[in-house]
């Protein structure tokens, strides 16, 4: 079933999902179930698996050099989509990235996900590689988020790479893409940014998902803009629970959001990384509760592991 179908089905209910992290290599399916099993009392309708691009680390070699090399920590997004699936009969939404990827990668990761039956995806650029500086794309690849909706969309209406085939089968991925309440930090103004979102909703994409932010205030104005722009569809916000001391800084040079005045105020005052954790929940909390008021369709948890802090968050708006 698709997001957006839930959406509709739900009415003005407000629905709730949460997104995780492949394991690093080496690891195994428990580390997702234990995350999940315990977030399935609240019946999300779908969840979301993040896909990681390769990173470059130095690798010392047998000469006693350093060596870049290219290796990928967070493989399976695919696989572990199917697992969820198959095991809560929830819907899953793979995130699809630009980094990494070929046009032809990207189309016969697409025929993957159809042949399983997954018609939800999350289409986004992805991150610059970390030694990169700059996001660079695969050679024959897609530069920009709104090139990826693209394809997908023109895979919807049976159209592939190979101009040869005829009739080709149809998709019917329902697409995500990402929303920036601040704006995406390579944009110049918050006005070419939603200019960049409509371009994706115009090539095809079905919903947004934001970015995380802390000030319901700059999720409003978004929400304000985008419709006041002609973009019409819904609009999930996506909340992380500040749970350490140094997120405080470590978030807004990460993710480049701001931290609202009156958060700031009530971390100041704690004395123990406890009460930073205590802080980061209660706020998360009320957060939740008040876009739940304003009616969002849906309160999206990136849930970084920490399944007993969503839980605890989860229990209070739900």
């Amino acid at each position: 079933m698709k997001v957006t179908e839930y959406f509709e089905k739900a009415e003005d209910k407000t629905l709730i999902s949460f997104e995780v992290l492949p394991p690093l290599k080496g690891g195994s399916m428990k580390s997702i179930f234990d995350v999940l099993d315990p977030l399935m009392e609240f019946k999300p309708p779908f969840i979301d698996v993040t896909y990681h691009r390769e990173e470059y680390v130095y690798q010392k070699n047998a000469n006693g050099y350093y060596e870049k090399t290219s290796i990928r920590k967070r493989p399976g997004t695919v696989g572990i989509c199917a697992a969820i699936m198959h095991r809560y009969g929830v819907d899953a939404v793979p995130h699809l990235i630009c980094g990494g990827f070929t046009k032809e990668d990207t189309e016969n990761a697409l025929i993957d996900l159809n042949f399983l039956n997954i018609n939800n995806v999350l289409a986004i650029r992805g991150d610059a590689r970390k030694f990169d500086g700059r996001f660079i794309a695969e050679e024959g690849g897609h530069n920009y988020a709104v090139d990826l909706v693209k394809q997908i969309a023109h895979m919807n209406a049976g159209g592939y790479l190979d101009s040869n085939i005829e009739n080709g089968a149809r998709t019917n991925f329902c697409i995500g893409v990402a929303g920036y309440p601040e704006k995406h930090f390579e944009a110049p103004n918050f006005q070419t940014d939603l200019k960049f979102t409509k371009e994706k909703i115009d090539a095809g994409a079905d919903y947004i998902v934001t970015q995380m932010f802390f000030d319901n205030q700059n999720f409003f104005a978004y929400v304000k803009a985008c419709r006041e722009a002609g973009i019409e569809v819904p609009i999930v916000p996506g909340l992380k629970p500040l749970t350490k001391l140094y997120q405080l800084k470590s978030l807004p040079r990460m993710f480049y959001v701001n931290m609202p005045e009156a958060l700031v105020k009530e971390l100041e005052k704690v004395s123990k990384p406890a009460m930073a954790k205590e802080v980061g929940i209660e706020w998360c909390i009320e957060q939740s509760k008040e876009l739940k008021k304003f009616g969002v369709p849906c309160l999206h948890y990136y849930t970084m592991g920490d399944v007993d802090t969503i839980k605890r968050i989860a229990r209070e708006v739900y």
